[in-house]
């Protein structure tokens, strides 16, 4: 008998878990049917989370592997996360077989007690209530680390890019495509920025809800609305400004630093520094 966390994450991995040879089975001990993810998806999410050679990645409930070992054929190092001993025996065994054993890797563990920093990419296909659990620690990662979930969103969190792959092979659903979501974790920028341009005072001052960012901007002592923008990863652009003579910030946040250039209508840009 498992607790309910533990038996959590065994349906989330028998959901992830991807037969080598048939296209769907059981194991007795979790009572859970394994899906089959159709070879063009895994393709999908790595070619939607940008893999490539010299990428560190981690996947989440990763069955027999398949996503690890596509990561590791495209170059990327790769190590994959199941809490099924066999399949993680399984997953080493076709690692071997294809002598990617050294950038293809496999460990037995629970999912909330893994660690996710470190990595550039992490995929998962797992049920909707994970997903939800794995959020926050997902946000509180390196701005710029790419995710990339199949069919469930994590929570509230909106994905920055969302596709449609067909997937006729797919064993379950009677709509026979693949929803691939895409999250870059965002650097977290609210709160009240100040510095200057060129030796001129500049502040904004910033609300945040996960990539989309909103507030105000004031400069030469008059302020200005900035509308709704995203954050993506480290990037920030923002514009605001009377009509007419919109005033462009484009910024790249390190910490408690935002460093970019502001442009005017009719100005060369300058470059800007702001402390938070």
């Amino acid at each position: 008998m498992v607790d309910s966390n533990r038996r959590l994450v065994l349906i989330a991995a028998a959901a992830a878990w991807c037969p080598l040879a048939s296209a769907q089975t059981t194991v007795e001990e979790l009572d859970t049917p394994f899906v089959v993810t159709p070879g063009n998806v895994v393709a999908s999410m790595l070619d939607l989370a940008g893999v490539r050679a010299g990428d560190r990645l981690i996947d989440l409930g990763s069955g027999d592997g398949r996503i690890v070992i596509a990561a590791a054929q495209r170059g990327a190092t790769a190590i994959g996360i199941e809490i099924d001993s066999m399949l993680v025996e399984k997953s080493r065994a076709a690692a071997r077989r294809l002598r990617l054993d050294d950038r293809a890797t496999f460990v037995t563990q629970d999912l909330f007690e893994t660690d996710f920093g470190g990595y550039d990419v992490i995929t998962l296909y797992l049920l909707p209530d994970v997903n939800k659990r794995l959020a926050p620690k997902f946000l509180a990662l390196r701005p710029g680390t790419r995710i990339v979930s199949h069919d469930y969103g994590l929570g509230d969190w909106p994905p920055d890019r969302t596709i449609v792959v067909d997937a006729p092979d797919k064993t379950v659903n009677v709509e026979k495509v693949s929803r691939l979501m895409f999250w870059r974790v965002p650097a977290r920028v609210e709160g009240e920025w100040r510095g200057g341009a060129a030796g001129r005072p500049l502040s904004i001052r910033l609300r945040q809800r996960y990539q989309s960012v909103s507030g105000t901007l004031r400069l030469d002592g008059r302020e200005y609305a900035i509308a709704e923008h995203k954050v993506d990863g480290t990037r920030l652009a923002l514009r605001s400004g009377p009509e007419g003579t919109p005033s462009v910030l484009e910024l790249r946040a390190d910490g408690d630093l935002l460093v970019g250039e502001l442009a005017e209508t009719g100005r060369a840009a300058v470059g800007l520094t702001l402390r938070r």
